[in-house]
């Protein structure tokens, strides 16, 4: 109704500036002694001049739009019709003998231009003052600095300025050229590069910084995310070009600071050729293939080509989850199979490699908190260890070409009971390699951002409650990367191995996680420990301040992906390892946690919890003895 209605006051206000116009410059012309036979012409023509310059207004479009968001487009628009409509209303009059100076034409194009054109500009004006906020209600205003200045920099400024009410104003922009300094933008000025941000923000008051350039790389923008840190402001990311399906700009693309954006790791440079080789047209398996390591391997092996992708789980709806998100991206070109089942069902397992005959093996299933496998060592043992060899055994039995397991820093020097069993996972793979044909290897890496269990999911989560967010730890620190990258890093060590290795998975530098609590609360336009608490509620059971991804007697190898490195493989003996594996199913059914513990940390030397003493370990060296006397019995 508003645009109707604003469409109507325009087209009656053209009708009246039209024929104002024509008579005030004949009057002026005359200098207010107008002839009677001028005055007869223009009465008896001005109704099909009126007319007809109005069909011409309308032939251009000048009722189309009301100018909300006026343009250089519009000011033409407004231009040609005047002008087209003038030179008709010249050639008309000549043919009447209306003969009058030619500039009295000319005078009255300028006036129409002028006055036609602000009528619809007057509009935007209009909105502009209805916008403006009271002079005590300045400081209140969302201010936003932008940092960047290309096209999309430019998209977003001029949003945030037809928006005033919805994103406040623009302060300025921020960038690195030089001789974009002090030059106007969207009619806002480049006031700085990267290294004024915190002194801009201050100077301007800045609530929210606005990191618009998408084609930044990984350095750059950690680099200016630790100068936006220093800052009050909220700080969010227009996604880079990779992130952006449909390629449009706008405010609600942008998204907030995600911790992967300052640890500022660069891209993986996969080696297409190499994991091709070992991967189309091959039929792979994953177990665990629901959870947030195995879903996403299950998305970058579906890239490769597989004849086949097995999924194996025993959660079914996150097997339900993925498998619906990989048909809805391949649709019938590829050939996918869910299976429901736990490693920890022998026959099942085996039953199941019979059957689907896999060529490689992918295990990424596996129990991996810390507390709760402290509290229930039997199902660490039960999962982590019986699984892994149940699986491993039928890939040796069944002739599997490849079987790579994903493994975990925690198993270095392990402290608590997930990071052992994973050591002894490890270690069967190690023992199988050396006397199976199957090509056994494993991948060992730190934390990953967004995985189950991630601390970033909990502090965001706790961000969103008001606080607090709670640290084991003020000086704990862990190494992390992003699950795409470490199941890239996964596949590419898959192609690499030639059995038996260990690889190691380049973490980068290690971070404390009180800071990384500290940034987030920051980025999120917070004060830390004034706005959201950060409290240190003390380690829990089997933590440690740091993890170790080698070991003393490993030596790392590079390789040609220089984010992979191998461990030297370990000399073990699989059916030594197996008569301590079998003792273990043993106590997991009829033993007590304390004597699964002192067994483990017979198997894992390097396996120190604090809660067993060195009489225990001869324990453990017992129970062993007890076993193999009563086996051979």
């Amino acid at each position: 109704m508003l645009v109707k209605s604003i469409r109507k006051l325009l087209f009656l206000a053209d009708i009246i500036t039209i024929n104002v116009i024509f008579a005030l410059v004949i009057y002026l012309h005359y200098e207010g002694n107008i002839p009677q036979d001028a005055i007869e012409v223009y009465v008896s023509s001005f109704v099909l001049l009126t007319v007809a310059k109005i069909f011409i207004y309308k032939y251009f479009g000048l009722y189309d739009s009301i100018w909300e968001y006026a343009s250089i487009e519009e000011l033409m628009k407004v231009i040609a019709a005047v002008f087209v409509g003038n030179v008709l209303s010249m050639i008309y009059l000549m043919t009447v003998d209306f003969n009058v100076y030619f500039g009295i034409y000319l005078s009255a194009f300028i006036f129409e231009v002028v006055v036609i054109g602000g009528n619809r500009l007057s509009y935007r004006v209009y909105r502009r003052i209805l916008r403006q906020q009271p002079l005590t209600k300045q400081a209140e205003i969302k201010k936003s600095l932008i940092i960047g200045s290309g096209a999309t920099a430019s998209l977003i400024a001029t949003e945030i300025k037809n928006h005033k009410d919805t994103y406040g104003a623009v302060v300025g922009f921020i960038d690195d050229d030089p001789d974009k300094y002090g030059k106007s933008i969207a009619g806002t000025k480049v006031i700085g590069n990267r290294y004024d941000i915190f002194s801009v923000a201050n100077k301007y008051f800045v609530t929210e910084i606005i990191v618009a350039t998408p084609t930044l790389n990984k350095a750059d923008m950690k680099e200016i995310l630790e100068e936006c840190k220093r800052t009050t402001a909220k700080v969010r990311i227009m996604p880079g070009v990779r992130e952006m399906i449909d390629g449009q700009v706008s405010m609600s693309k942008i998204r907030d600071v995600e911790i992967e954006d300052l640890l500022g790791r660069d891209e993986v440079n996969l080696n297409v050729k190499q994991i091709a080789s070992y991967i189309e047209g091959q039929v792979i398996m994953v177990t665990g293939g629901g959870g947030s390591i195995g879903s996403e391997l299950c998305r970058q092996i579906a890239k490769f080509n597989p004849q086949k992708l097995i999924i194996l789980d025993i959660y079914e709806n996150n097997a339900y989850d993925i498998q619906n998100e990989i048909i809805n991206t391949y649709k019938k070109s590829i050939n996918l199979d869910v299976v429901i089942a736990s490693v920890r069902d022998r026959e099942t397992i085996f039953e199941i490699v019979k059957e689907q005959r896999p060529d490689v093996i992918f295990h990424a299933a596996a129990h991996k908190h810390v507390p709760l496998m402290e509290r229930s060592p039997k199902e660490a043992i039960k999962n982590n260890v019986l699984g892994t060899q149940n699986i491993a055994e039928a890939a040796d039995k069944y002739g599997v070409k490849k079987f790579v397991m994903i493994s975990t820093d925690k198993a270095v020097n392990p402290t608590n009971m997930m990071g052992a069993s994973k050591r002894i996972c490890e270690m069967i793979i190690q023992g199988l390699a050396r006397q199976s044909k199957t090509n056994f290897n494993a991948v060992r890496f730190g934390n990953v951002l967004g995985s189950n269990g991630s601390v970033i999911p909990l502090f965001k989560r706790q961000i969103k409650e008001g606080g607090p967010l709670t640290v084991t730890h003020k000086e704990i620190i862990r190494y992390f990367m992003t699950i795409p990258e470490a199941t890239q890093l996964v596949i590419q060590a898959g192609a690499l191995a030639s059995g038996g290795e260990i690889f190691v998975l380049d973490m980068g530098e290690p971070v404390k996680i009180y800071d990384l609590a500290y940034d987030i609360i920051k980025l999120s336009g917070f004060k830390p420990n004034e706005d959201i608490m950060i409290e240190i509620t003390g380690l829990r059971p089997g933590e440690k301040l740091y993890e170790e991804l080698l070991m003393a007697d490993e030596e790392l190898q590079s390789t040609e992906c220089d984010k992979i490195y191998i461990g030297q493989p370990a000399e073990l003996e699989y059916q030594v390892l197996k008569k301590s594996i079998d003792l273990l199913a043993n106590l997991v059914n009829n033993g007590s946690n304390n004597d699964v513990r002192e067994l483990v940390k017979y198997i894992v030397p390097t396996y120190k919890d604090n809660k067993l003493v060195n009489s225990e370990k001869m324990h453990a060296v017992e129970l062993l003895t007890s076993f193999e006397e009563n086996n051979v019995q």
